[in-house]
């Protein structure tokens, strides 16, 4: 009995220490953005890119419904970034 008391007051502080580092944060011009939002925007440009090189090569009606594509390109983007940069 007191074993699981003691495995529940380890997970406890475990969880609770977990919430100790600080959140990842990027300087633009003096002023502290979340790195998740600084990802985000730079994924939307990023899409605007991606909709740039298919309409050049005429292959934006090869992807399917546009309206779900190119918000997964910018998830899929942002995720990335974040992922790579920030972890």
């Amino acid at each position: 009995m007191k074993r699981t008391k003691l495995g529940k007051l380890v997970l406890l502080i475990g969880l609770l220490c977990a919430g100790c580092s600080g959140a990842p944060s990027v300087d633009v011009i003096g002023s502290f953005f979340p790195a998740w939002m600084v990802c985000i925007i730079a994924a939307v440009v990023v899409a605007f890119g991606v909709r740039y090189l298919l309409l050049k090569f005429r292959l934006e009606s090869e992807v399917g419904h546009l309206g779900l594509f190119y918000p997964c390109v910018v998830v899929f983007l942002a995720c990335g970034m974040w992922l790579v940069l920030f972890r």
